[in-house]
């Protein structure tokens, strides 16, 4: 049976949340790995629930939805206890320190980081997608750091990419303060 890696990107409707996950979709895809990706949201445009799916394989996947998550990003209020039946010993979830002020609780990794903060830092808080997206992957360490990146700055409209390169980078730099930390 082959590995089978989970991961949800969540938060509120307007947060980039399903591009992230086509972005995070495409580096696995470009590094060998077969992706079922699906997403959900809210009728709200802005504010709902939203969340992008990725189960993720080397060979076919039994399942498409995900069913027991190894790495969670949590960006916004609504989705803090969203997806605490999925969650296991060993996931990884990344939830914003300011936005997530009720931080789910387990037996699991929990990095609490400055994403939105940070995404205004560098010029926009709409790019706090693309903080998490590469915080979560430097710690997650599930997909070359190097190919997300060139999906990141490749798949966005000629006049963002500075400011996404410039995000993943700040989420890198995040990851790697976090990973000193807890040293």
């Amino acid at each position: 049976m082959a590995e089978v890696l989970q991961i949800r990107l969540s938060g509120s409707g307007g947060q980039g949340l399903i591009l992230a996950g086509r972005i995070l979709a495409a580096a696995l895809v470009s590094a060998g790995r077969r992706v079922a990706q699906s997403q959900s949201y809210e009728p709200t445009s802005r504010g709902g629930l939203s969340r992008a799916d990725l189960v993720v394989t080397d060979d076919l996947a039994d399942y498409p939805l995900v069913t027991a998550l190894d790495h969670l990003v949590i960006l916004d209020k609504p989705a803090a206890h969203a997806s605490d039946g999925l969650l296991h010993a060993g996931s990884t979830v990344l939830c914003d320190g300011r936005k997530v002020t009720s931080a789910v609780r387990g037996p699991f990794a929990l990095h609490r980081l400055p994403l939105w903060e940070t995404a205004v830092r560098v010029g926009s808080p709409r790019v706090a997608n693309i903080v998490a997206l590469a915080a979560l992957t430097a710690i997650g360490g599930f997909v070359p750091v190097a190919l997300l990146r060139e999906k990141v700055v490749g798949l966005a409209p000629a006049r963002y990419r500075d400011l996404n390169a410039e995000a993943f980078d700040a989420g890198l730099a995040l990851a790697a303060g976090e990973r000193a930390a807890r040293v």
